[in-house]
């Protein structure tokens, strides 16, 4: 069924479910309230201090859970300017993110395993989690972070308590809270490449004892660091102003409502790419095909090199992109038990417009494609759990979760080309088209997906002694998806890069598991190991996109997944050092993965069921601190994520025999290393040095293995140097990134006859400066 204004879910429901959720949750609250407890700043000492994550659905020390966790403040954060999740993976040796010139083109991929599709019948296998609210869709969680306590990237299937798009993990982004006295901060940044950060907050009760509340507000902008030469503007920069607010409000002494609303408007001009070489190596022959000499005349002045930073283009590959939520959580009791309820809405705006050729002119040979999309997107989630008391022989957290989301998306592809661009009567010799001599195709698609998904789960602890204890967990879920599907087009026959007009809708309803058991075993006060197995699920699937045929309509199956992870926890020398390992290995079937094809002369990216994969290895973190002021923590990864069964669709132009080939994004072996030093200077004032360094092996990023798409090893150098004095509230922070100067490319893909790549942030040494005071 196509879905029409009058059918899409209603929106004002959506909100109006807020207070009024809140209000019955007030109207029967009983006497007592369970709060997350917040860490006491710790004074200098040659101990680490403990952690606290909330990875099980309750707050307990990181040491204590049997999870593999990374957690990275919010404070190295900002001081370390790394402001979207993309750039915080850059850090974290066990996820990774792939590039793209819009946020729909965006994906996050832990131990090598993730969603590459900008379709939007499919969700993501890395679900981002913000103050426990769960993300549909990739894109979401690509915005500027704002008023961050941590991010806690948890490893490995966590569907039991997290739902279907946690199969590869959960990256889970906690805000801070209210304080209880009235203050605030201004964080102002400035860097080479002329990008300027402001953030200014304030916090405090606003009722004594009873509502505090906090505000927060960001600028940022940043030129770019492309150039199109075919007008000397710079590409590859942004501008963003987002808005956060939390209120806390305890009405006795036994109540707690969190109500939290949040909004990140970006303009980004990432291009589609800039071109880095002319010819193109077959897989797998290996046969390196003639260079493209006309593509090449074609983009003159700039040279294809694997450092370029030029592109030469008609028209500002950009995207406006607005995100916003809004969420109320209450927790409560009920005797001995916690009660908790998340109710959120989020809503996310997305319109972009991508130059597909990267060409200045049209010429006979090459026709000049522009695409410009419209994406509207909204989601509803409730969340209800009760938690046992601690302490018992079975402590265990279950509950009830409901998602509606609902794409609304428009997306028109026009095609310029020479009227006799005839591909026999082309000339050998690169020509521009004149106005007179164009024709202009289109194609115009619209399409939808309506999805619900509601679930029941628990995850339980069995306390047989005090050293030893099991983990015992799972989830049921009933997914229902459905699309409609509408494309027009000036072609009654198949052109390049526009298929002619097509309608189709489809619908699935799918019951999936998901579930996690094991045991637990303290061998001493100071060290913990853990084994478990688990089941990951992830939901069904449709190809929807512009470019959609008839065998699309067929649902793509649920992705499962089975993984086995034996971890130890440990704080040694008397926590000075802590060092944790864990070990896995984690098997998928029906794997869903995008290949890359030739459709009617264009390549087009097909969802598929790709058959099995696995990832397996072994990852390590410590803290080590040598004494109060001198600190050196790292980590390091080895992860073999393999294709072990490839199912080749009919048709396929593509070549299929990729078995045993390393999984795209996921390169074998990644590492980091950072070390800080605080030194007195004078008058109250400190000094910390910090530097860390960023080590990743060779990586493909097209699971077609096409040897073009390979980014050799390299390794990033930054450092930090603050003077900050605690007493006066004041800050100064230089910051140097990439100081060895070593460019490289986030994504590389085929622009049809050459190749092309992304280029990050830190492609070059750049440094800046940051000041902050807190008042």
């Amino acid at each position: 069924m196509k879905l029409t204004s009058s059918t899409r879910y209603p929106r004002r429901l959506e909100l109006a479910l807020l207070p009024s959720l809140i209000a019955a949750a007030l109207a029967s609250l009983p006497a007592h309230a369970q709060q997350a407890p917040v860490a006491a700043p710790a004074a200098e000492s040659s101990q680490i201090e403990t952690v606290i994550v909330t990875a099980t659905k309750r707050s307990a020390p990181l040491q204590t859970v049997p999870i593999a966790i990374t957690v990275i403040s919010g404070a190295q954060l900002e001081k370390s300017n790394l402001n979207t999740l993309g750039a915080i993976t850059s850090q974290t040796p066990t996820a990774s993110f792939r590039s793209g010139a819009s946020n729909k083109d965006t994906s996050l991929f832990i131990r090598g395993v993730g969603t590459i599709s900008t379709s939007p019948g499919i969700e993501p296998t890395v679900s981002t989690v913000i103050d426990g609210v769960v993300t549909a869709r990739p894109g979401q969680s690509t915005m500027d972070l704002l008023d961050v306590d941590r991010v806690e990237v948890l490893r490995g299937p966590q569907g039991t308590l997290f739902g279907k798009n946690a199969s590869a993990g959960v990256i889970s982004i906690v805000t801070r809270d209210p304080g209880t006295e009235f203050g605030g901060y201004v964080d102002l940044g400035f860097y080479q490449g002329n990008e300027k950060r402001a953030r200014v907050g304030v916090s405090g009760e606003l009722q004594p004892g009873v509502v505090r509340g906090s505000i927060s507000l960001m600028h940022g902008d940043y030129d770019g660091n492309i150039t199109n030469v075919a007008n000397g503007a710079k590409l590859n920069g942004y501008d963003r102003n987002g808005a956060r607010g939390k209120l806390i409000i305890t009405p006795n002494a036994d109540t707690r409502i969190a109500l939290i609303a949040d909004m990140v408007k970006s303009r980004d001009n990432t291009p589609t790419g800039v071109p880095v070489g002319l010819t193109v190596t077959a897989y797998p022959s290996n046969v390196v095909g003639a260079p493209n000499t006309l593509y090449q005349a074609a983009v003159a002045p700039v040279v294809p090199s694997k450092t370029n930073r030029s592109i030469n283009s008609e028209l500002e590959t950009r995207v406006a992109d607005d995100n916003s939520g809004l969420s109320a959580q209450v927790d409560w009791n009920a005797g001995a038990h916690a009660l908790t309820s998340i109710t959120a809405y989020r809503k996310w705006e997305n319109t972009q417009f991508q130059d597909q050729d990267r060409l200045p002119l049209t010429y006979r040979q090459f026709p000049q494609t522009v695409d410009k999309g419209d994406l509207s997107f909204n989601q509803f989630t409730q969340e209800l759990r009760v938690a046992s008391p601690k302490g018992q022989f079975f402590d265990y957290v279950g509950g009830l979760f409901y998602m509606k989301a609902e794409n609304a998306e428009t997306y028109r592809r026009d095609v310029t080309r020479c009227a006799n661009s005839v591909a026999a009567a082309l000339p050998s010799g690169l020509v521009p088209c004149t106005p007179s001599t164009t024709t202009v195709d289109n194609g115009v698609a619209t399409y939808g997906i309506d999805s619900t998904s509601a679930s029941v789960f628990g995850e339980g602890a069995f306390n047989f002694r005090s050293d030893l204890r099991a983990i015992a967990g799972a989830r049921y879920t009933r997914d229902k998806l459905s699309f409609d599907h509408s494309r027009t087009s000036t072609q009654l026959a198949a052109i390049p890069g526009v298929r002619p007009a097509f309608a189709a809708a489809g619908s699935t309803s799918v019951t999936g598991y998901s579930g996690r058991i094991g045991p637990q075993f303290d061998i001493n006060r100071d060290v913990m190991v853990y084994a478990t197995a688990s089941r990951g699920y992830k939901g069904p699937a449709y190809n929807v996109f512009f470019n959609m045929q008839a065998f699309d309509n067929i649902a793509i199956k649920p992705e499962t997944s089975n993984s086995y992870e034996v971890g130890l926890k440990s704080s040694l020398l008397n926590n000075r050092l802590r060092l944790n390992l864990a070990a896995f290995n984690t098997k998928y079937d029906n794997y869903q993965a995008n290949l890359n094809d030739l459709v009617a002369g264009t390549i087009v990216t097909r969802l598929i069921n790709a058959g099995s994969v696995s990832t397996k290895g072994i990852e390590m973190d410590f803290v080590a601190k040598f004494s109060p002021r001198f600190t050196v923590s790292g980590a390091a990864a080895n992860i073999q994520a393999r294709i072990d069964s490839f199912n080749c669709p009919p048709g396929a132009s593509a070549s299929c025999d990729v078995n045993g080939k390393p999984l795209p994004f996921s390169p074998d072996w990644r590492a980091n290393l950072r070390a800080n030093y605080k030194v007195a200077v004078s008058g109250g004032w400190m000094a910390d040095v910090g530097a860390d360094y960023n080590y990743q092996s060779e990586v493909i990023y097209d699971i077609g293995q096409a040897p073009d798409s390979i980014q050799p090893a390299f390794g990033i150098i930054n450092a930090t140097l603050s003077l900050y004095n605690s007493e006066q509230g004041w800050s100064v922070t230089l910051v140097g990134k990439n100081l060895a100067n070593k460019s490289y490319a986030t994504n590389l893909v085929s622009g049809g006859g050459f190749f092309a790549r992304y280029v990050p942030r830190d492609d070059q040494r750049y440094f800046g400066i940051s000041v902050r005071k807190d008042f």
